[in-house]
């Protein structure tokens, strides 16, 4: 099992040297949540929370991720980074595969995009998207932004996002990795149709291996079963050495962990809990498998 630090909420100022810090005790990635803004009121509820609210306010920080992985790629050589994961919807895929190659080129091919269709219609709407057919237009700009990361000269025409041939250089020298997020039965479908993995939110260990089990399920009706695939899990009941094991023995590949238990931890309680938790951890269960 890997594991990934996830950054959330943190302050800008910690990133660099939460980088740093997370790459000398192992860590495989830092996963890069994704808010465009806070809209002071919400017409849907958050998916992720008890009663539907916001775990975060309007001074929450929440940097760029393609920003924040230019900037932590810069101090580090390593460590991998990815979105945990993206909205799709509110953003333009030209525009956006602009931002990934020159991410991808930055690190060294260091970075992945997990994407998803987010849960805000503020968002959307708010950056001339509509909200309603989401998903469509989701598969429509992950094919287009396969299709220009690719290389090359390339062109689509689709329902919702047309362009004649042109191209973008420099193009990522490998693959981006691709994941896709979501717990409902289109996201799991479009992770096992097109994903190289599968990205949780915060999630119980039982619907966990339920999940898990569907995403095989899935894979091998698509054909798809043959190909790597990533499980990368926010599991919030099964802490631990047991736990972390018992996620792999059911096919969790990623765990994404925040070491520290206080949001407003300073920057030297956060690196010293990332020490004590690659000391409990992460080397233990790299040297078991």
């Amino acid at each position: 099992m890997k594991f990934t630090l996830g950054i959330a909420l943190s302050p800008l100022d910690q990133l660099t040297e939460l980088a740093r810090t997370a790459e000398e005790c192992g860590f495989a990635s830092i996963a890069l949540p994704d808010s465009l803004f806070y809209s002071e009121h919400v017409s849907a509820a958050y998916p992720y929370t008890p009663d539907g609210s916001r775990f975060w306010n309007a001074d929450t920080p929440w940097p760029d991720p393609m920003v924040a992985a230019g900037a932590m790629g810069a101090v580090t050589s390593t460590i991998r980074f990815y979105t945990q994961v993206l909205k799709l919807d509110p953003r333009n895929p030209v525009l956006l595969a602009r931002q990934i190659g020159t991410v991808a080129a930055l690190t060294g091919n260091r970075f992945g995009l997990g994407v998803g269709l987010g849960w805000s219609p503020e968002e959307s709407h708010w950056c001339g998207q509509p909200f309603s057919d989401r998903g469509a237009r989701a598969d429509e700009s992950i094919e287009i932004l396969k299709r220009i990361l690719g290389g090359g000269m390339v062109s689509f025409h689709g329902k919702h996002f047309s362009f004649e041939k042109l191209q973008m250089s420099p193009a990522p020298t490998e693959p981006v990795p691709f994941y896709v997020g979501g717990h409902s039965e289109p996201a799991l479908r479009r992770a096992a149709r097109i994903g190289d993995g599968w990205s949780s939110a915060m999630i119980g260990f039982d619907d966990l291996r339920t999940t898990i089990t569907r995403l095989a399920e899935l894979r091998a009706e698509y054909g798809r079963a043959h190909l790597p695939f990533e499980i990368q899990a926010v599991c919030i009941d099964r802490p631990g050495l047991d736990g972390f094991r018992q996620q792999a023995e059911i096919g969790v590949t990623d765990a994404i962990v925040i070491p520290w238990r206080r949001l407003d931890a300073s920057l030297q309680e956060k690196r010293d809990a990332l020490r004590r938790f690659a000391d409990r951890f992460v080397g233990p269960l790299a040297s078991a498998g």
